[in-house]
């Protein structure tokens, strides 16, 4: 059977659409320039201290002051606001706390109805921040499609709109010709437009927003100050040294990414998977009349290795996904930003998707860390007698899911009694992952086997079978 994708390796046309692209994130290229915030100096005292700018530690400095306008609350950052996964994604902004009621439901059955309340609640709210702090994002909230490529993909587009249905979003069932209505695609042979809690933005902007807010409530933003230790010795602050100086706090509130953890009992539990993208030039408007695409939803194809895409403010696509690495030892770094193979995979891709843009050109290229863990979203704890939360493992859709995990990690440090606080889903932890060598041999096994279950219909074999029964298959 034919599959969707060229079988051949990424021809020099390929690796040509891309050759002259700057090597960065468009999303922070695309940032108005200002100064960072001045790094921390000396010391300082804080009621809150929150350990990276990304989406979870700018969503928590801005509840921390909402809730008590009095306490006092450093941000660190060891770059600069959306450095890392917070400005590298694709935008896709989704009210999903559990990434994906099928990945939930195989989880935490017994916890889906308040977990999917709970997030569209967070999802509105956040919608309702943007436009209360004036925050100029490109928020677009348009549902979003899902897309199958195989005929054996039919089947679970239509399983996924009765469970969506049954959990009250508003759904619509498409069939090929449906969906190349939509969207022109030869790819296509079936789609799922989700009219509930779905969205795309522009997440540097969000980011840079929610640092203003942030800033204009009283909350110290240092940027170029990474936190390089913790100490909680009993009867003290908790402190956190940095190059400069250090901050002494009442609490720490960790929302460090993909990043090496400071509590080193984390690093089991989180490990770093690289994923790339592309963005192309604007379109032209007989280009954009060629896809069509007026919706303007965030797409993504629904195999184990899938792309996700969509439109930007200024007319262009995005495209990414495919490939997620994993690298012996878990290393991060800028020299990791750039995957030439992974690049032409996807352009090539991008070529099948829409042949009508062949002879489009990409203007940037990049890579980031996601912070994954072995169940796929975000988990919670408290260490240090309880002076110390965090909120890590999202695994993507962390761009909408990191409001509501920021807020449940500032419950934790406040020891407040919640909805959310009591849910298993936040008290008990993901399967750690097992030390080096079988960590790598484990992840490849499993990138190898989804691998071979898209080439064969869809069937998963003895190892996603096992992990299933135990609780860690990828079902997402």
């Amino acid at each position: 059977m034919a599959r969707p994708w060229p079988s051949d390796p990424p021809a020099p046309a390929d690796r040509a659409r891309y050759a002259d692209a700057e090597p960065r994130p468009f999303w922070t290229a695309m940032l108005p320039p200002r100064d960072p915030s001045p790094p921390l100096e000396g010391v300082a005292e804080a009621d809150l201290c929150i350990v990276g700018g990304g989406f979870t530690g700018l969503w928590a400095a801005l509840a921390a002051r909402e809730r008590e306008p009095g306490r006092s609350v450093v941000l660190l950052e060891a770059e600069t606001v959306a450095f890392g996964a917070s400005g590298r994604n694709g935008g896709f902004l989704s009210a999903s706390l559990t990434h994906g009621l099928e990945n939930g439901l195989a989880r935490f059955g017994d916890e889906m109805e308040a977990l999917e309340r709970l997030g569209l609640v967070s999802f509105d709210a956040l919608v309702a921040d943007v436009e209360r702090y004036g925050i100029d994002c490109d928020l677009e909230v348009n549902g979003d499609l899902e897309v199958a490529l195989e005929p054996h993909e039919e089947a679970w587009l239509a399983e996924s709109a009765r469970l969506r249905a049954r959990f009250g979003h508003d759904v619509e069932l498409l069939d090929g010709e449906a969906m190349r209505a939509l969207v022109a695609s030869p790819t296509y042979r079936g789609g799922l437009l989700d009219r509930t809690g779905g969205a795309i933005v522009d997440p540097a902007r969000l980011a840079d927003g929610l640092r203003a807010a942030a800033e204009g409530l009283g909350v110290r933003v240092c940027e170029r100050t990474p936190a390089l230790a913790l100490d909680a010795r009993r009867g003290g602050p908790v402190v956190v040294r940095v190059p400069g100086g250090e901050v002494r706090a009442r609490r720490v509130l960790l929302a460090t990414g993909a990043a090496p953890p400071l509590l080193r009992r984390l690093r089991a539990y989180v490990l770093p998977v690289y994923d790339y993208v592309l963005v192309t030039e604007p379109l032209s408007e007989a280009q954009w009349a060629a896809v069509g695409w007026r919706g303007r939803q965030g797409i993504s194809d629904i195999g184990n290795q899938f792309h996700y895409y969509r439109p930007t403010a200024d007319g262009r696509i995005l495209f990414g996904g495919y490939d997620a690495i994993y690298r012996y030892g878990g290393p991060m770094g800028p020299h990791l930003d750039q995957h030439d193979a992974t690049f032409a995979r996807l352009s090539q891709h991008f070529a099948a998707t829409f042949p009508q843009l062949a002879d489009v050109r990409f203007t940037h290229r990049w890579g980031g860390a996601i912070d994954t863990c072995s169940r796929f979203s975000v988990f919670f704890g408290r260490a240090c007698g309880g002076r110390v939360a965090y909120a890590l493992g999202y695994t993507g859709l962390g761009v909408g899911a990191s409001r509501w995990g920021a807020r449940v990690a500032l419950d934790l440090l406040d020891r407040r009694d919640t909805e959310a606080t009591r849910l298993r889903y936040v008290r008990r932890k993901p399967v750690p992952f097992p030390p080096e060598p079988l960590r790598t041999a484990v992840v490849q096994l499993t990138r190898n086997r989804l691998a071979a279950a898209d080439a064969n219909e869809g069937r998963r074999g003895l190892w996603l079978r096992t992990l299933d029964r135990l609780g860690l298959g990828f079902d997402s």
